[in-house]
């Protein structure tokens, strides 16, 4: 467990976002103002005893910069940026497939199983996909349905689509 955490809240243009950092990496990320919400998204063995001030350096600093980057159009930027999460080796086979899956690309739940190593294993994929406390770091939201439809998003498919039509421009 992580001592002390730090969250930084960003304005986007889908919304406020916010990144909750500690021990160097994003461990938790998402289109809302609440720090509760996303500590409630980590696993209990990262989850911090306290939400502190963020040192200077605190990769909440990179974190930062790659989400206004993202937004700015480097839709790489926050690949670039640790992110720590802790489940079981499949699920985190699978954010580690979604961390090389392009913008502007789309893979289905079928496809990030076969590519995460399981190929019969789509209902785990989709599993980790709505796990993922770090979206955006981990883009989970270029997983579509295997007919092309948006599937599920944990903040709601209008913003799905909001960022997917961005990265295809």
């Amino acid at each position: 467990m992580a001592e002390t955490a730090s969250a930084r809240r960003l304005d986007t243009p889908d919304g406020p976002f916010t990144v909750l950092t500690a021990a160097g990496a994003v461990i938790a990320a998402g289109w809302t103002d609440s720090e509760e919400r996303l500590l409630g998204l980590v696993h209990p063995s990262l989850r911090p005893a306290a939400l502190g001030a963020e040192a200077a350096g605190d990769v909440a600093e990179l974190a930062a910069a790659a989400v206004a980057a993202y937004y700015a159009g480097d839709f790489w930027a926050c690949s670039a940026v640790p992110v720590r999460q802790f489940s079981g080796p499949f699920r985190q086979q699978v954010w580690e497939v979604l961390r090389q899956v392009g913008p502007g690309e789309t893979l289905s739940y079928t496809a990030l199983a076969a590519l995460a190593g399981r190929p019969a294993a789509v209902r785990a994929a989709a599993g980790a996909c709505s796990h993922n406390a770090a979206p955006l770091f981990v883009p989970c939201h270029r997983i579509v349905t295997a007919s092309g439809g948006l599937g599920g998003f944990a903040y709601g498919t209008a913003l799905k689509a909001s960022l997917l039509a961005r990265e295809k421009r």
